[in-house]
């Protein structure tokens, strides 16, 4: 049975020219990847400053940074708060890029409250309790 080359093993035998531009492409890559905890840093905001321009908790910063899924509005919103815009963007094979602007009300506009569910128009001792018909 033959042993496999490590990558280690693979990038020393390369001329070092190449082995550069192979560094330099796979740092550009990681680069381009950043976490939400990754932006707040760079952006100098704790998660604490981050929750007073959300107004919401420090344990919610902490949720929303470590969520694998969101609803594109709390990434914007997040976004938002540290003085960024959120932008989508939809690219296809042999196309050019295009900007999705559905997502320009969500940067513009302020969070909608939920509607509070309509009270009874009955008086509250019939509210309690319905006798059966």
């Amino acid at each position: 049975m033959t042993v496999g080359r490590t990558v280690d093993e693979i990038m020393k035998s390369l001329p070092a020219a190449r082995r550069r531009k192979i560094e330099a492409r796979a740092a550009a890559l990681v680069a381009e990847e950043a976490s939400l905890q990754d932006l707040r840093k760079a952006m100098g905001l704790t998660q604490t400053r981050m929750a007073q321009r959300l107004g919401v908790g420090q344990d919610t910063v902490s949720r929303i940074e470590r969520r694998a899924d969101m609803l594109l509005s709390t990434l914007g919103e997040y976004v938002k708060g540290m003085g960024g815009e959120l932008s989508l963007i939809a690219e296809f094979p042999g196309r050019p890029p295009v900007r999705l602007a559905m997502l320009e009300p969500l940067s513009r506009a302020p969070a909608r409250r939920a509607k509070k569910p309509a009270r009874s128009r009955l008086p509250a001792p019939a509210r309690k309790r319905r006798k059966p018909a």
